[in-house]
């Protein structure tokens, strides 16, 4: 009876990501003081793990549209600029016009998918590179964010609209049920529906779709527009956790480690797949490492230099190169046993 069970595991792209997240935390709770420590303070948990998911939540979003886009052979440069403008819209209605929540909340996200919208429209009707496209977006976003707050920081109190950034449900910080419900809708339209085999076919042969009557076009507009608001949710929660609108700040770079968090979860940029677990455990792999190195005194260019080490390390597990190795080491092992 030949043992195939391991090599099985090991051939899954999601295993990776997975066993890494896993070996961080494990490392960490045996090295890092405190870190696997989880105590409940006036009916919520606190603890660093609570702390890293809670961080990781904006990532975690904005992971979880880029999978639908990089699985179509896209990119999206611009959701940190979306979250930006988001943030700034939210904190204009509740400091200037004393908005109603609902309201607060619904017209940024309707911001933020009209830049989801033109992003998709740039790159289907008017045939830009995707990359191009969201890089025009990245840099105009944040300029528009910047006048909408007259270029100041905007600072509010709004005691229902901070619970998105701050509150709990049940113990647990609320930005993780928003996660959870973000992924579960989305994972639910992919695997339930037909949607997930357009995409997919989408990535991996756009003229093979479309021959085969896929409406590729309305189908990578629906992608970037998703994205554009999880972009604008993390940019409602980003804002609610700090009671203001820093439109210079908000979602800096972060769309670097949103790409990083689907690749690290094994979504190939040459599309075809969407791993969404996958993208989750890289999102928290990102953020891992970066309290991590907070909680260990690591300076900032330091954890920049470790992130970007590590994101080798396990995007060179990807290569076939590094597959095979990996295949004939294990068969080698097998017969030897």
């Amino acid at each position: 009876m030949t043992k195939q069970t391991p090599l099985a595991l090991w051939r899954r792209p999601t295993f990776w990501p997975v066993a890494l997240l896993a070996l961080l935390w494990l490392l960490n709770a045996a090295l890092t003081p405190n870190f696997a420590r989880i105590e409940v303070r006036d009916g919520r948990l606190f603890g660093s793990l609570i702390d890293v998911i809670h961080r990781g939540a904006p990532v975690m979003l904005l992971a979880v549209g880029m999978t639908l886009v990089i699985a179509m052979r896209g990119i999206d440069l611009s959701v940190g600029s979306v979250m930006a403008m988001a943030g700034a819209v939210a904190a204009q209605l509740i400091a200037v016009h004393d908005a109603p929540l609902a309201v607060v909340v619904a017209v940024p996200l309707v911001v933020a998918a009209a830049a989801g919208l033109w992003n998709g429209l740039l790159v289907t009707l008017a045939g830009m590179q995707p990359i191009v496209a969201t890089l025009i977006l990245l840099v105009a976003g944040r300029g528009v964010a910047q006048l909408i707050t007259g270029g100041q920081i905007t600072t509010f109190e709004r005691p229902a609209f901070q619970f998105l950034g701050t509150g709990a449900l049940l113990g647990v910080p609320f930005t993780l049920w928003l996660v959870a419900g973000v992924t579960l809708l989305v994972g639910a339209l992919l695997r339930l529906t037909p949607l997930g085999l357009y995409v997919e076919s989408i990535g991996g042969n756009e003229r093979a779709a479309r021959l085969a009557g896929v409406r590729v076009r309305a189908i990578k507009v629906a992608g970037y527009v998703l994205t554009g608001l999880c972009a604008g949710l993390a940019g409602l929660i980003a804002t609610a956790d700090i009671k203001a609108a820093d439109v210079s700040n908000c979602g800096l770079y972060i769309e670097l480690d949103a790409i990083l968090a689907v690749v690290l979860g094994g979504t190939s940029l040459s599309g075809g797949r969407a791993r969404m677990v996958g993208a989750l455990a890289g999102a928290l792999i990102m953020q891992t490492l970066t309290t991590t190195m907070l909680m260990r005194g690591i300076g900032q260019e330091y954890a920049l230099v470790i992130k970007a080490v590590v994101a080798l390390l396990v995007c060179l597990i990807y290569t076939p190169r590094f597959r095979g190795a990996l295949q004939r080491l294990v068969g080698r092992e097998v017969h030897a046993a």
